[in-house]
């Protein structure tokens, strides 16, 4: 089975190759795995002692900054290398300090492999949520490296607990320990033999408890803002901003709006300035219009949105309508209605959150018209669904300290 797995490894980096000729985001996978080495002998020697993590991207990399920030704070000693599988990780996080080499992940190839554990020899390994490799993890298990996969998730479906899925089953043996997000993936681990696991939640309710008590002030938001009630729509879809865009044309209330889109192309853009007819601002132009006077704001740049959410009274979050639903914990941390579209369904805190009341999921133009009317006019009904939000987040935080604990001893064992 080894052999038909590195065959298809083989011949699936030789056709991205082919592909990235003409594919500009299969170009940057490509080409900046060619850089991973020497991106890792400029900064980590053969004396160094070295912790490894890798993210398939960018969510995955959030779950991750728990970890790594408090590895960072227990040894200072260690250097840490980054991995990220996808170029919307890499891309986004590569300038970063967080680790002392950020780089791609080469492909699992055994000639590949043995060049980048031999270049990194890391003392431990870590792997966030769903990253499988087989021969980065049997090479990692001859090398006598504990291994960790921790905010992981397992479900029925997946190939471990398939009849035909003996191979990638038995790359889990090469796992210390698996931090797991739910009961559920630890029965389905114990069912097919794996009892080195602990529940211990996920990670990214840390993640955002940690946003709450940063500086989150932003000039731009408080000038535009101007005491009145916010409405933040983020990584909004073409499907989404129909709808909201369609409330705003009719809305007669004294309410402040932000689009912050998940395409940030400008004829995407202008194409949604056109279809609004009050006074908009983008982001970008800032410098050349009136904040306290305009009644949206288009933020047609990355980095901000975490930050704006905590000025919204009320929160929309895209992707329900179509595309995948985005991340609902940003906004629903600062304690405020969050709205999304009807396909919810496989994402858990959202799932969650909607059978408890702190997220409300509306199905068509009038549900949501409805819902914002009722959150601008009922301070009461705003406050008491936000509340169920701030609950449900701090009940769910302490899954990095819970793994942070058992990586502690590894690492002290290893000095």
């Amino acid at each position: 089975m080894y052999f038909l797995y590195n065959l298809i490894v083989i011949s699936a980096s030789a056709i991205l190759k082919v592909l990235a000729l003409v594919n500009s985001k299969l170009s940057l996978f490509v080409n900046g795995r060619k850089e991973t080495i020497s991106l890792i002998n400029k900064s980590i020697s053969i004396e160094d002692k070295v912790i490894w993590i890798h993210a398939a991207s960018l969510g995955e990399y959030e779950q991750g900054l728990p970890v790594i920030e408090q590895l960072k704070i227990h040894h200072p000693t260690y250097k840490i290398v980054l991995t990220f599988f996808s170029p919307s990780g890499y891309e986004v996080k590569k300038n970063s300090k967080i680790a002392d080499v950020i780089c791609y992940l080469p492909m699992d190839t055994k000639r590949k492999v043995n060049s980048f554990l031999t270049a990194a020899h890391p003392d431990i390994a870590i792997f966030i949520k769903y990253e499988i490799w087989p021969n980065y993890l049997n090479a990692l298990k001859k090398a006598d490296t504990p291994t960790f996969l921790i905010s992981a998730i397992f479900k029925e479906n997946q190939t471990y607990f398939k009849w035909y899925g003996g191979f990638m089953r038995s790359a889990l043996q090469n796992f210390s320990h698996f931090f797991v997000q739910n009961e559920k993936s630890k029965t389905l681990l114990n069912s097919v033999g794996y009892t080195n696991v602990t529940i211990a939640g996920d990670t990214r309710f840390d993640r955002v408890s940690e946003i709450v008590e940063r500086d989150n002030e932003l000039d731009f938001m408080k000038r535009f803002k101007n005491n009145q009630f916010c409405f933040v729509a983020g990584s909004t879809w073409a499907e989404d901003e129909k709808i909201i865009i369609e409330y705003i044309n009719n809305n007669i209330h004294p309410i402040k709006f932000v689009i912050a889109p998940h395409t940030i192309k400008d004829n995407h853009i202008q194409e949604i300035i056109q279809s609004i007819n009050k006074k908009v601002v983008r982001f970008t132009e800032l410098e050349h219009s009136s904040l306290e006077d305009s009644d949206v704001l288009i933020i047609d740049t990355i980095g901000l949105l975490t930050k704006i959410y905590s000025y919204a009274d009320i929160a929309y979050v895209g992707g329900g309508f179509a595309t995948g639903l985005h991340n609902t914990l940003e906004p629903a941390v600062f304690g405020i209605p969050v709205i999304i579209g009807p396909q919810f369904k496989g994402f858990a805190e959202a799932e969650e959150l909607v059978q408890l009341g702190g997220v409300i999921s509306v199905k068509n133009n009038s549900e949501f018209q409805e819902l914002v009317d009722k959150c601008f006019k009922h301070h009461d009904y705003r406050l008491k669904i936000g509340q169920i939000n701030t609950d449900y987040i701090k009940e769910k935080a302490g899954a990095t300290k819970r793994i942070i604990s058992e990586l502690n001893s590894v690492l002290t064992l290893n000095n």
